[in-house]
């Protein structure tokens, strides 16, 4: 097929069917809805009150186990899901990602245990959303030249962000008239309706298309047109060693801050109780920015360039990590908005940035595989949130300020990183 100057419209019907899948997947960002519901410290083992009856208090602990185990096969299904879209195209995956994210989520709730929530909502959820996640971005990508790739790739993790903007008061409302179960099966029955419906709206594009392109876009991305690397090639550079680190980087300060958003609000406000009952709103508004901050970073990205978007990003929301234990302990509520809405724009551009960097480095040709394995370093991040939680904190405190300090390290180390990294040739491996 000869180079048009529009994409078609089938371009922008998988690119916002994309989008709509993530709306379901992102399910992963409203866990601390459920988490400031499931923990109690002080009574953990003892069983809740109805409609919770069947329930027991988690330690704090436990209570990031399910995330952080949903975030790791997450990663890891990725690998599997970027395959499968490679090779049998995007429906297949989104169809099992979709079916798989609802039975976990039904499990859970028919389960109502500690191990119910690891197999169905970390296990069972995590492949689901890794066989979806894996099938979007690439599929939208195909149809776009690199010169609109960071704004393509922002608006369809867009919906994974946004996700906690109906996710969290639904689910509020969900948990108080149905119970933690009646939330989950909800949601389950749900999401298998939109996510398998919205994946039939996703294609590729024909063999030999060619995404149109402005005439100095087209020079000027030549090495990211035409040269396409295999995983195996891949995995001899640097670069993606590099690509992973920067991922990890970016990921843990945002999933450090979202798996608690909640319980640390509550910490904040606790001057304040009128704003107990409204406690979602901080996990809404993260989705909203996390979900700005894809769309935005990926646009300017494409003008700027990826490396100084990350950069900047990053040094922004390190200082605002490093700052927060300040903000919350004298219970500053405008200023926590301000830092957590840092914090959320940080990670949700390094999810448009790092996709987009995996195919202006490696090409779009085989970007479904070789994204999932960039996306290990968004798997690993989820250590950090599982370390906070053994770090030393205060008597009674919901947070430990260690884990927010390293968190602001990691985030400079990225930086440093990030701006060494350069595009690489065809010759250049590890060893």
């Amino acid at each position: 097929m000869s180079e048009t100057t529009k994409t078609p419209l089938r371009g922008w019907i998988a690119t916002f069917a994309g989008m709509a899948v993530n709306l379901c997947l992102g399910i992963l960002y409203a866990w601390s809805v459920w988490k400031s519901g499931l923990v109690n410290d002080k009574l953990a083992g003892t069983a809740m009150s109805a409609p919770n009856a069947e329930w027991v208090y988690l330690t704090p602990a436990q209570g990031t186990v399910a995330y952080s185990t949903c975030g790791l096969v997450f990663a890891l299904t990725m690998i599997l899901g970027g395959k499968i879209q490679d090779k049998f195209g995007p429906k297949l995956g989104v169809t099992l990602g979709g079916l798989s994210l609802a039975a976990g989520c039904i499990l859970a709730g028919l389960m109502h245990s500690f191990i119910g929530l690891v197999i169905g909502f970390g296990v069972l959820g995590g492949i689901g959303m890794g066989l979806g996640y894996a099938a979007t971005t690439p599929a939208a990508v195909k149809w776009f030249g690199p010169e609109r790739r960071g704004l393509i790739v922002g608006i369809v993790v867009a919906g994974y962000g946004a996700a906690a903007i109906y996710i969290s008061p639904l689910a509020e409302w969900l948990i108080g008239e149905y119970g933690i179960s009646g939330s989950f099966i909800g949601l389950g029955i749900l999401f298998s309706v939109v996510v398998v419906v919205s994946g039939q709206l996703i294609n590729v594009p024909p063999p030999g298309y060619v995404p149109p392109s402005s005439a100095k876009a087209a020079a000027s991305n030549a090495a990211a047109n035409t040269v396409q690397w295999r995983a195996p090639e891949m995995l001899r550079t640097w670069q993606f060693y590099a690509l992973v680190f920067l991922f990890f980087c970016s990921a843990q300060a945002g999933l450090l801050l979202i798996g608690s958003a909640k319980p640390l609000f509550l910490e904040t406000t606790k001057a304040d109780q009128s704003w107990t009952k409204s406690a979602w709103i901080i996990v809404s508004f993260l989705g909203l920015i996390n979900a700005l901050g894809r769309i935005g970073t990926g646009s300017y990205s494409d003008k700027l360039g990826r490396k100084n978007a990350y950069i900047a990003n990053a040094l922004v929301a390190a200082l605002g990590a490093a700052a927060m234990p300040y903000v919350v302990s004298n219970g500053q509520v405008a200023l926590f908005f301000v830092l957590i809405g840092i914090a959320a724009w940080q990670y949700g551009g390094g999810l448009s940035l790092l996709p987009a960097f995996t195919a202006d480095y490696f090409g779009a040709k085989n970007m479904g595989f070789n994204y999932g394995l960039v996306f290990l370093g968004w798997g690993f991040a989820f250590f950090v949130p599982q370390l906070a939680e053994f770090l030393p904190r205060e008597a009674g405190a919901k947070y430990s300020p260690y884990g927010l300090y390293l968190s602001a390290g990691l985030l400079v180390a990225g930086c440093v990183v990030c701006a060494m990294i350069r595009r690489p040739m065809k010759t250049e491996a590890v060893i």
